[in-house]
């Protein structure tokens, strides 16, 4: 990765420093519009269905984004630290059975 800018720098900074999950919600809803913030939401799909070994097809026609997009996630993928990626999808993933037991 690059050496970030000083304002996504500060952001960054600002953001490891949040500790409620509304305060961080709060700063993305004002930098993201609602399709930013859908967009992030299925790239961690994406990473997720990849590791688990969904093909790209699939997962276009899964998530409804062109193969393109999963395919540029693919390539993001491989591209990351590897146990960054992995702690986000740990996260995600208890998010989404935490989300499963409720419904």
């Amino acid at each position: 990765m690059t050496t970030p800018n000083p304002a996504y720098k500060s952001l960054l900074d600002h953001l490891a420093h949040l500790t409620c999950d509304k305060e961080i919600d709060a700063v993305l809803s004002a930098l993201l519009t609602d399709k930013e913030q859908q967009d992030i939401a299925n790239r961690v799909r994406i990473f997720d269905l990849l590791q688990q070994g969904v093909t790209q097809r699939v997962i276009s026609q899964q998530l409804g984004v062109g193969i393109a997009t999963v395919s540029r996630g693919a390539r993001a993928l491989q591209q990351q630290d590897a146990t960054a990626i992995d702690k986000l999808l740990a996260t995600h993933r208890q998010q989404e059975a935490a989300n499963s037991k409720i419904e």
